[in-house]
């Protein structure tokens, strides 16, 4: 049996082609993001520090995606801000433009092949990805989280989701789960961390149903329902996740 191997792909450059060659459990629709379909190139290309990739021998069972950013700059405050995931990576990006010091890392994905799930991988991946950030000096990484349980009650309110705990005083959730166990607190809720639109046809052809009535329409694999408008040929999904904070104590060097 072959080691896994988890490196970040400045280490390992031969592999950026390859980190969509897995198949994931991500449902279609998630992958219509604009500002994502723009942006994950360039992280492969510009943060691949911060770019993680595990292989077992010559498959690629697992990636990782995060960026640097200034969230204690300015009028950031170190507030986390309630355009999650879509409004990190722009604040990285613009940092980077703009020449503004990074002083977190955000988690952006962590993903594992199918069929590989339940071996702990996800938990491999974000100490990985833990580690890398305390190594380059960061005091923080935080993550806006998809709670992997909460497509099975997309109607649950996730203010109320996000704080569910066990009898064991963990959460309810088991990605959350992973994160606290990490030793991640749970901040927020990002109500807006994602915004998906598109015509009809493009909604029947990414998830296989008719959208045809107005109102919500429960799709697999979405957090809460998308909102759909027939009259207008239109829907959209507005997806919320949990902001969790990882203190990383000990960094290396103060940034």
């Amino acid at each position: 049996m072959t080691a896994i191997m988890i490196t970040p792909l400045s280490r390992r450059p031969e592999l950026a082609g390859r980190l969509w060659d897995m198949e994931d459990s991500w449902p279609e629709f998630a992958a219509q993001d604009p500002l994502g379909s723009f942006l994950y190139p360039r992280m492969v290309a510009e943060f691949p520090d911060y770019v993680w990739v595990a292989t077992d021998g010559d498959a690629v069972v697992a990636r990782g995606f995060s960026v640097p950013f200034a969230l204690h700059a300015g009028e950031r405050a170190g507030r986390l801000p309630a355009h999650g995931w879509d409004r990190v990576l722009l604040w990285a990006f613009s940092d980077q433009r703009l020449g503004i010091r990074p002083d977190t890392v955000g988690a952006i994905e962590i993903s594992i092949a199918t069929g590989r799930q339940g071996e702990g991988l996800s938990g491999r991946m974000l100490a990985a990805m833990r580690e890398g950030a305390r190594a380059a000096g960061f005091a923080e990484l935080v993550a806006p989280v998809r709670p992997s349980g909460k497509p099975a009650e997309p109607d649950a309110p996730m203010a109320e989701y996000a704080y569910r705990t066990r009898e064991d005083g963990l959460p309810y959730d088991p990605w959350l789960r992973v994160h606290v166990r990490a030793g991640a607190v749970i901040d927020s809720v990002a109500p807006l961390s994602m915004t998906i639109g598109g015509t009809l046809a493009q909604w029947r052809e990414w998830t296989g149903l008719p959208f045809d009535t107005a109102g919500p329409v429960r799709v697999p694999g979405a957090l809460a329902p998308v909102h759909c408008e027939p009259e207008r040929d239109f829907a959209v999904y507005v997806e919320p996740n949990v902001w969790v904070r990882h203190r990383l104590d000990g960094a290396e060097a103060g940034r």
